[in-house]
Formats: structure tokens, C-alpha cells, sequence
């Protein structure tokens, strides 16, 4: 059975949307692409005295288990250079699973939906461009509700980001699906 999984990416040192034009190639591989946000610009969270972020969510259709994801996701991300040494420190790329069909897994090792979704703008504004009608899963309530209430001091985005690598790559990625 194939399920509509979404990805969250972020990076903030290197060539960010050359990984993530990469890391979606690859993800492409093994699963089906079906939609991508735009890029957004964002300030650190957490860890602020550092570069500011490139995210982007991306939905996949996908008959891999949610481990077995995780795993190739995290391939993907040594692939590209990451490094696992500071918590919201600077990465290359960040491949997250945010939400995988109605799925709610709590595990050592796998906690969907994401931990903090509700929490991050940089996950709630592109995945709401690419699905405005988004479900949280545990009550099924829309997402826009989480995004509307979110403080001022949890909000990051600066604004999209204009690319043509990043438009060309997902345009040639859907099309040869």
C-alpha cells in the first residue's frame, strides 16, 4: 500500500537547494513525487548565531514502512554531507518525515507527526502552500488552525525564496513521474 508522506527540508551551510535538488532526485528514486513547495528563507530556531535556513516541504507517494524511510532519508543526508554533532546547529540538509498518512508512531527512534509541527512555521507554511486542507492527525483538526495561533516569537520565515535550480529540478521531477 503506498501512502502520501511529507518531507520537510532545511539546510543552512553549503549549496543548500543544490542538496536539496539532490537529496529530491534521490528521493525520487524510490518513491513518487507529487508535489513541492516554494523555498523559504528563515532565521535559526534554537541555535540562533548562525546562518539563516532554506526550507521547503515536499509530498512523496511511498509502500515503504515509515522506519524504513527514515532510514533512506538519513542515507540521503550523509550523502550530502551531514553532520550530526549540535542540536539545531548548521547542517547541509535536514530531511524530515512531518506527517505519514494518519500514522501516529512514537518510538525511540521515530516520532510522527514531527515533534515540534505544530510549533515551526518553516513546517506548517510549505506544507500548507502544498496542501492547504492538512490534517493533524490525533484530532483532525486543520493545520492553518495550529498556524494562525502560533506566537509571533515561534516565527521564522523571512520569505520565499526565488530559485530556478529548485524550479527546474521539481518541473523535470514531475513531469518524468
Amino acid at each position: 500500500m503506498r501512502e502520501r508522506v511529507y518531507i520537510a527540508l532545511g539546510g543552512n551551510i553549503g549549496d543548500v537547494v543544490k542538496n536539496f535538488c539532490r537529496a529530491v532526485e534521490l528521493i525520487a528514486q524510490r518513491c513518487t513525487l507529487t508535489k513541492a513547495s516554494s523555498l523559504y528563507e528563515t532565521e535559526p530556531w534554537g541555535l540562533r548565531n548562525q546562518p539563516n535556513f532554506i526550507n521547503a516541504v515536499i509530498e512523496i507517494e511511498t509502500a515503504l514502512s515509515p522506519e524504513d524511510l527514515l532510514h533512506f532519508l538519513q542515507e540521503i543526508e550523509d550523502e550530502l554531507g551531514r553532520q550530526r554533532q549540535i542540536r539545531w546547529g548548521r547542517r547541509t540538509i535536514d530531511l524530515d518525515i512531518i506527517l505519514f498518512g494518519s500514522r501516529m508512531i512514537d518510538t525511540i527512534e521515530l516520532k510522527i507527526p514531527h515533534r515540534y509541527l505544530l510549533y515551526r512555521d518553516f513546517f506548517l507554511v510549505p506544507l500548507l502552500e502544498i496542501e492547504p486542507d492538512a490534517e493533524y492527525p490525533a484530532d483532525g483538526r486543520k493545520l492553518a488552525y495550529f498556524l494562525e495561533r502560533l506566537p509571533q516569537q515561534l516565527r521564522t520565515i523571512i520569505g520565499k525564496k526565488e530559485d530556478s535550480l529548485w524550479k527546474d529540478t521539481i518541473t523535470s521531477l514531475l513531469r518524468a513521474q
